[in-house]
């Protein structure tokens, strides 16, 4: 068998076109087998099928490139939740586009490893001008703001919480209801206190709450405020917040993950406004920004804020190699080889540029508040309330939670929509998180057609549950993939 050719170098291309012919191939027949937002049946049907097609993994014999790709591609796209689907919106699960997944086929036929500059010579040049660009469309007024590229919000936030933790020892975090589940989780694995969380009535943090937490705390204190949680897309009143830490002399974090990118959009941007106050904050590309996963950001006012994440490897940042000006990059990530994910947001901004992604923002925006138009005009559905960004909460109206919760289940298993869940309010809602900027008019009322039609359906509702379908879940604002 001859030895197979390699992604990189003047060969490398001659190479991957004929094999990324058959991997668009089977992305084809693989979404036109599955004929929807994702595959109907459920996991008794897909496990299976999808084991069938792609078994066994590990041949004595190889099947060859061409055979493997095809197979497995193509059951795994027949077998995916599509979020390019218009009926696929349960998560802030982004469809991503095609240039940048394009430059994420570039970056993994580089290859480059952002922990020496001796691995990535000009991927580490882009990432660093690409993280000052960004710090500074965060932080405006700051002298010398800077960023780090993060797999996503977890592990933003606990960057945020670590640098807290080194600035002032064992921090206080305190919280509101609607927090992300990250900050519990980073303040456990730093062997900080356990956060005070405070209530988020309506969503949001309550601002009389945070000041007697505040008046009643006495050791450092790191207050976290969200800026689009995952279940309801609310936003937390940001100014008031940073009043209030600034009377108190407590530090602010602000979990930007979904709502960071509005910052793009001139027509939305002051939802935003008293972010530039924050001591960090965590941004996620990957969400409102149409990237291939991952692309998170970790943000502060100030370069040599990220100054304790320096750590010294001798045959990757040896001193005499960094006296004589090769840059130090481990420094950049609390990871050492990590992928070059800079390149598709820097094509991404370069393509559409500040225009391009403000209209994408808007259009998506504009779309989830047609589908809370749709909902009010359909007396057979309830909305909990009009779209901070592109979430959408509803419900089918006179239902109880058991019917709910049955609904979302036998639209997944009829692959006929991917619809989220969510508490507010005492009640169980099905949630739409609209991400995607070509969906239709015509695609909402689809959607709320199969809603409607399912709820009316007598099969539909009859699946047995158990007390744990019908928990509330920890409210959530990050995520990675599903957020």
């Amino acid at each position: 068998m001859p030895t197979p050719p390699l992604a990189g170098g003047t060969a490398g291309p001659a190479a991957l076109r004929p094999l990324i012919d058959t991997v668009l191939t089977a992305l084809h027949d693989g979404a036109t087998r599955r004929g929807g937002p994702l595959p109907a049946g459920g996991p008794d049907t897909v496990t299976p099928r999808t084991r069938s097609a792609t078994h066994p993994l590990i041949p004595d014999h190889g099947t060859g490139p061409h055979h493997a790709l095809r197979a497995l591609v193509t059951a795994l796209t027949e077998g995916a939740a599509d979020p390019a689907h218009p009926h696929c919106a349960a998560h802030l699960h982004t469809p991503p586009l095609a240039l940048a997944a394009a430059a994420d086929l570039a970056a993994s036929a580089l290859n480059p490893s952002m922990d020496s500059w001796d691995q990535a010579p000009a991927a580490s040049a882009l990432e660093a001008d690409l993280t000052t660009a960004l710090a500074a469309e965060i932080y405006p007024h700051a002298p010398s703001p800077d960023a780090v590229i993060t797999t996503g919000g977890t592990e933003a936030n606990q960057l945020a919480l670590l640098l807290a933790r080194e600035r002032h020892g064992p921090v206080q975090t305190v919280c509101a209801a609607n927090t992300h589940h990250s900050i519990a989780r980073a303040a456990w694995l730093l062997g900080l206190p356990e956060p005070v969380t405070i209530p988020a009535p309506h969503g949001a943090m309550d601002l009389a709450a945070l000041d007697e937490a505040l008046t009643a705390l006495h050791r450092p204190l790191l207050v976290v405020a969200t800026a689009g949680t995952t279940d309801t897309g609310r936003i937390d009143p940001l100014d008031a917040i940073a009043d209030l830490c600034t009377t108190h002399g407590a530090e602010l974090h602000i979990d930007a993950a979904y709502g960071g990118p509005l910052l793009f959009s001139p027509t939305h941007r002051t939802l935003l406004h008293g972010l530039d106050r924050a001591h960090s904050i965590t941004l996620d590309l990957h969400k409102l920004g149409w990237q291939p996963a991952s692309a998170g950001l970790f943000a502060v006012p100030e370069r040599h804020h990220l100054t304790p994440l320096h750590h010294h490897a001798p045959y990757l940042n040896a001193d005499d190699d960094t006296e004589a000006g090769l840059p130090d990059l481990l420094g950049r990530s609390l990871r050492t080889t990590r992928r070059p994910d800079a390149l598709k947001i820097a094509v991404t901004l370069q393509a559409l540029g500040r225009t391009g992604l403000a209209d994408l923002i808007d259009r998506t925006i504009a779309t989830a508040h047609h589908l809370a138009d749709l909902i009010t005009r359909t007396p057979a559905l309830d909305l909990y309330d009009r779209p901070t960004i592109s979430t959408v909460l509803f419900r089918p109206t006179g239902t109880d939670d058991h019917t709910v919760a049955a609904l979302r289940r036998t639209l997944l298993n009829r692959g006929h929509a991917v619809l989220g869940r969510a508490h507010a309010e005492g009640r169980l809602w099905l949630k739409a998180t609209l991400l995607n900027p070509h969906t239709t008019p015509a695609d909402l009322q689809a959607l709320i057609d199969l809603v409607t039609a399912t709820a009316n359906d007598p099969t539909a509702t009859a699946t047995d549950l158990t007390a744990t379908d019908l928990a509330p879940t920890t409210p959530r604002t990050e995520g990675d993939t599903p957020r």
